[in-house]
């Protein structure tokens, strides 16, 4: 199942594969996250982010 975008229910403190595959796409900077590596997303707004970087990005462009 190599390079198949996987579907993804994002909760507080895991997420739930709905469709089966080995990654997803940073809502920010349109990046693949290996779900092996994924660590940061929002629950709220159902997104999945590469880093720490994408998510406080997106974190302070909310706050404004």
């Amino acid at each position: 199942m190599k390079n198949k975008l996987a579907k993804l229910e994002y909760l507080p403190n895991n997420f739930k594969i709905i469709e089966d595959g080995d990654h997803v796409i940073c809502a920010i900077s349109g990046k693949k996250v290996s779900l092996e590596n994924l660590n940061y997303w929002n629950v709220e707004k159902q997104e999945a982010y590469f880093s720490y970087v994408e998510a406080s990005t997106k974190r302070e462009k909310l706050s404004k």
